[in-house]
């Protein structure tokens, strides 16, 4: 895994927990049809509630943006007969 893309490392990042603003998981699961796994996390601050969503890419990193998905191709392939 690269560093600094950890989901712990990420949360510090954006949404600047401490012990008087403490993160909640709020939803978790995976987007279809190719399975992505996804981590909707929140802190309550005085401001009100921030929450953001998390998604883990192919190679094991964490993203606050989701995986860019994967279209068909076509090859085109030179005939040398």
């Amino acid at each position: 895994m690269c560093a600094g893309t950890s989901l712990r490392l990420l949360v510090d990042k954006w949404l600047m927990p401490n012990s008087s603003t403490p993160i909640r998981v709020i939803r978790f699961g995976r987007i279809h049809p190719d399975g992505t796994r996804f981590v909707r996390i929140a802190v309550l601050r005085l401001e009100g509630s921030i929450a953001l969503y998390f998604f883990r890419h192919d190679d094991g990193t964490w993203h606050v943006v989701p995986p860019a998905t994967r279209r068909p191709a076509i090859r085109v392939y030179a005939n040398t007969g």
